[in-house]
């Protein structure tokens, strides 16, 4: 199981301060880094710098949401990074929340999976270096890119519900998921997608779980800590509903936290269940733990 870096989810950063962290991930051995696209830097611009910065580490979003974007727009912002970053970018693309497409952007948010059914249908040959010829209820498209240098960009689908995982499943080429924890992986996500790209004869689908993380002496006071900092997610519908699967109470229930033996067993259990990348996410359980606990991910790397 691969082991990657969230940033850019933890509050303001500069430029330059998330230029310094993936720098030092890639010196640490981190497999990739991820970059949220909430309501700060642009996940794909950044990661394009990044790739300027950077030489080996993997690249990806965490997620961007497809609403706001024309189709034929996110995928020329995604060859460029591709070509930024000599080829080792990923797009992770997702439907975000009603209250930010609604009530924030003034979107609809309705027919979710015909949606990104279309957008897929659109932005897929664009990422392979294909024109595209599409004409559906949300998207009529006539298109081409030309990107000199860009390979093709692989796609992850942040998938949830039943529908969703099997779209990515079927089209994509794996998913990346938040906030949902162990038997939910194991008893819905990871069948579901597996499932999904086997009757669709793809290859196995890359499965990105991205969860909280705290090497602490203190578990009791550490998901105290999590459960005030990660708040809002257990509000958000979609991952309420992952949540419930679980039996949570909260996201600071799904919150990988104790000392290295019981970190080592959640990352094999997560391992063992099919997961092929973690997706870190540090948060300071108590004063060093980021750090502490970025020194412990990069030693199982």
């Amino acid at each position: 199981m691969r082991i990657g870096r969230m940033m850019g989810a933890g509050g303001p950063e500069t430029l330059d301060d998330l230029v310094a962290q993936a720098q030092a991930a890639e010196a640490a051995g981190f497999s990739s880094v991820w970059l949220a696209n909430i309501f700060g830097f642009d996940a794909i611009g950044a990661l394009a710098i990044l790739g300027r910065e950077t030489k080996r580490v993997e690249l990806g979003t965490a997620v961007v949401p497809t609403y706001p974007r024309h189709p034929v727009t996110m995928a020329q912002q995604a060859l460029t990074t591709q070509a930024a970053s000599g080829g080792r970018f990923v797009l992770g693309l997702g439907l975000s929340h009603q209250i930010v497409i609604e009530t924030v952007l003034g979107l609809s948010y309705s027919r979710r999976a015909s949606h990104m059914r279309e957008y897929l249908e659109v932005i897929e040959p664009l990422l392979r270096g294909e024109p595209v010829s599409f004409s559906g209820d949300e998207y009529q498209v006539q298109a081409a890119l030309q990107v000199p240098g860009a390979d093709p960009v692989p796609v992850l689908v942040a998938a949830l519900g039943p529908a969703m995982l099997k779209l990515a499943g079927t089209r994509t080429a794996g998913t990346i998921t938040w906030m949902t924890g162990p038997k939910t992986l194991q008893s819905h996500t990871v069948p579901g997608l597996v499932g999904a790209a086997e009757a669709a004869g793809r290859p196995a689908p890359r499965i990105v779980a991205g969860l909280p993380i705290a090497l602490t002496s203190d578990a009791a006071a550490a998901r105290e800590i999590a459960a005030k900092a990660f708040e809002v997610y257990g509000g958000l519908p979609s991952y309420r509903a992952m949540l419930d699967r679980e039996g949570a109470a909260g996201p600071a229930d799904v919150a990988i936290v104790g000392d290295e033996a019981e970190l080592d067993r959640q990352l094999s259990q997560l391992e063992e269940i099919g997961v092929t990348d973690f997706l870190a996410a540090p948060f300071p359980a108590d004063a060093g733990a980021v750090d502490r606990t970025l020194a412990f991910l990069a030693a199982r790397s």
